[in-house]
């Protein structure tokens, strides 16, 4: 009865492994957005999750109009590397950056009514873009097609409005094709409604869905990224660096200005828009700003250049730039982080101006600040001279231009003139006398 009991104990357990063993588990991500930095490092993040939960297959869901041939190219090639299989599922459009991407996948399904081709590189007013780029464009994705046993001429179709395939298109006019036409071709395997419906064509019963989400940490970083935050940060930067100038050893302004700093650029920096360069550059300019206040002052061409390193650091941490290279930086972000840049510095002007004066009145100040005041009539004086020094005579023992040091009754004090240059052994008569310093005026010897 036990060997029965054992071996039924042992069949069961044999089964269950098997169950949990043919169950596949499918990771599914969106490409819903413009293509940019913030959806490289998306689908970056979500292929590392595919890889650490042992997905069998991964599904990204499709629907953009394109973007940046930079970071789809990263995309692409993330896609064509990975060793687990992605199909993509193009639930309305997938044009330009997005055909390259969906073109990059083992398997592509395709939403009733969806669309993919129009991979022309454009500039940001909209116009085709020089042609090296459209070379590029042309060959990465004949490359892709090839490497995934797609028409590579159709591919190279849907870039360059020159090339004509008979019955597909005409000169002038580039491929974009419908889901029936895309199914014609070899660029869709099926016309589907659903993920499930995928799963189901491809006779996998047995499976798990599991939808890759950021996290929370990555939730914050996408936070910090919008401009009204940025701009934020940039008022407290200004503010923290001004109020310590003007109360040096408080310490909590400067330490919300280094924090507001931290938090402006780390996350432009993991999204790939931020470069070492462009942080350099801002740490120099601060540098010249402070070289300017501290050790030159006045305002000359360190603070100026450090004023135009600083901001412009600053705005170009904001924008998806190769170096000087604008050409795929649309007008309109551009405006954006000027403008963003700008208000945070006016910003941080009017409060400095306007609530530097209630700031010193709150009882947080008071706490960090001394309010008292040492007045000379309550007895408080910065001289340490037991009796006035004034009318007496002595010998100037330094040149006095206009400042120095004089010997009064085998005596040195620190002295100074009311502008008049005073050679040394002069003879000099102090004439008024102000903390530690005595005011002096050479005697004129008749």
């Amino acid at each position: 009865m036990y060997r029965k009991l054992f071996f039924s104990f042992l069949l069961l357990k044999v089964l269950i492994s098997s169950a949990a063993f043919s169950q596949s588990t499918v990771v599914t991500m969106k490409i819903d957005n413009v293509i940019d930095p913030r959806m490289n490092r998306y689908t970056d993040l979500a292929l590392e999750y595919a890889e650490e939960t042992g997905a069998d297959i991964v599904i990204i869901e499709m629907d953009t109009y394109g973007g940046a041939v930079n970071d789809a190219d990263d995309i692409r090639t993330r896609i064509m590397e990975f060793e687990i299989p992605i199909w993509v599922f193009i639930n309305k459009d997938a044009a330009s950056a997005g055909a390259l991407i969906s073109i990059a996948c083992d398997s592509i399904y395709m939403a009733p009514g969806s669309s993919i081709g129009a991979a022309t590189v454009v500039v940001q007013d909209g116009s085709a873009a020089p042609d090296k780029y459209q070379s590029y464009m042309r060959s990465i994705m004949r490359s892709t097609a090839e490497a995934n046993n797609r028409d590579p001429n159709i591919a190279e179709a849907m870039v360059d409005e020159d090339i004509e395939i008979d019955s597909i298109t005409r000169a002038g006019e580039v491929v974009t094709l419908s889901t029936s036409e895309a199914i014609k071709y070899g660029f869709c395997e099926a016309e589907v409604s659903s993920i499930e419906e995928i799963m189901d064509r491809n006779g996998i019963k047995d499976y798990t869905l599991s939808e890759f989400e950021l996290s929370a940490s990555e939730k914050v970083i996408r936070f910090f990224l919008n401009p009204i935050i940025s701009g934020l940060l940039i008022l407290i930067v200004i503010g923290g660096i001004y109020f310590e100038l003007q109360t040096p050893g408080v310490g909590f302004p400067l330490l919300a200005a280094i924090v507001a700093v931290t938090l402006y650029f780390i996350p432009y920096y993991l999204n790939g828009l931020a470069e070492n360069w462009e942080i350099i550059m801002f740490f120099a300019g601060v540098a010249l700003i402070a070289l300017e206040i501290f050790v030159i002052p006045g305002f000359g061409i360190a603070g100026i250049f450090g004023l135009i390193l600083t901001l412009g650091s600053l705005i170009l941490v904001m924008l998806n730039n190769d170096i000087f290279d604008f050409s795929f930086v649309k007008g309109s972000e551009i405006f954006q982080a000027t403008a963003t840049i700008l208000a945070g510095v006016f910003g941080s002007i009017i409060i400095m101006f306007f609530g530097g004066v209630r700031f010193t009145g709150t009882r947080l100040f008071k706490k960090i600040a001394l309010q008292a005041v040492q007045k000379r009539s309550e007895g408080y004086t910065s001289s340490f001279k037991e009796e006035s020094m004034i009318g007496k005579t002595g010998t100037a023992y330094t040149v006095l231009r206009p400042s120095g040091k004089v010997l009064i009754d085998g005596v040195l004090y620190d002295a100074y003139t009311r502008g008049d240059y005073v050679e040394k052994n002069d003879k000099i008569k102090v004439i008024n006398e102000e903390g530690t310093s005595l005011k002096v005026r050479k005697i004129e010897e008749s």
